[in-house]
């Protein structure tokens, strides 16, 4: 919970005076803020708050969230200390509007809204959750694809990146490893939900736990594909028929090398499934 206080002209010198009659305690509030028709101050002085102006149409404006530190009726109002956190910069008030559904702040299409009258209130939401969720969070807005805002990630779920002609063998030994852990597997010629394969491509790495790249032949699609796997935070596990074949950048991480026999894709099994299993457990 937390107390929004709007101000008219925006705010003194760490004091001011609210009118009683605009401090909104709802019925469902008023046993722990307003107890027998007397405000409970200590209580309500006890959460954080946010100290913001009415709305002037600068898009310079701020708010700024903090304490109060003191409250005391005087007369038919409220005298109030505070104090800013030093530790939350200032928010811009239209940050603050684009917040207000968050913060359980409600605006209404018609009328008054809470940001163009004094008032102080009780919001329900947690403020602090709120702001290091919702607010400045960065947005994945690259420009030859898409990505969703929020991740739609299945842990079920391992693909692969590689070249197609010629690997069926190392392709269904990826399968069978999948299955024997319990996950469903995708590669990009399996998919055709975009009318762009980058973005099928993409998407399927998105929703991916686990990412199979394999350098063998040094395949410009596949580099690229390890650079969005790392760049989303993917577990990304190298193989290669050839140790020369991982790019230099890439030369540090550990690799699963096998060879292109009956016997090297047994081997590549074994280490696959080693190697996922332990990714799974921990």
């Amino acid at each position: 919970m937390f107390n929004l206080l709007v101000m008219g002209g925006g705010w003194g010198d760490r004091r001011d005076e609210i009118s009683v009659g605009r401090i909104y305690i709802t019925p469902e509030q008023q046993a722990e803020f307003k107890p027998g028709g007397m405000l409970n101050l200590n209580r309500l002085k006890s959460l954080p708050a946010i100290f913001a102006a009415e709305t002037d149409g600068d898009p310079t404006q701020v708010a700024r969230v903090g304490e109060i530190t003191s409250a005391r009726i005087n007369g038919e109002n409220v005298a109030i200390e505070y104090r800013y956190d030093l530790d939350v910069p200032p928010i811009l008030q239209s940050d603050l509007i684009a917040l207000a559904p968050a913060l359980g702040i409600h605006i209404p299409r018609r009328g008054f809204g809470p940001f163009e009258h004094s008032h102080w209130a009780v919001k329900e939401p947690d403020l602090f959750r709120v702001l290091m969720t919702e607010w400045r969070k960065p947005t994945r807005k690259p420009n030859v694809f898409d990505l969703d805002e929020q991740p739609k990630i299945n842990t079920n779920l391992l693909s692969a990146m590689m070249p197609f002609a010629g690997f069926n063998p190392v392709w269904e030994a990826i399968q069978r490893v999948a299955a024997s852990q319990g996950m469903v597997h995708g590669r990009a010629d399996n998919v055709w939900d975009n009318h762009e394969i980058i973005q099928d491509i993409v998407s399927l790495i998105d929703r991916s736990a686990i990412v199979v790249c394999d350098c063998t032949g040094r395949n410009a699609n596949v580099f690229y594909e390890i650079g969005i796997a790392h760049t989303l935070g993917k577990e990304v596990i190298l193989i290669t028929q050839n140790a020369a074949d991982i790019p230099f950048d890439l030369a540090h991480l550990r690799h699963i090398r096998y060879l292109n026999n009956g016997e090297g894709i047994q081997g590549l099994e074994r280490d696959l499934s080693a190697r996922i299993a332990t990714i799974r457990q921990g």
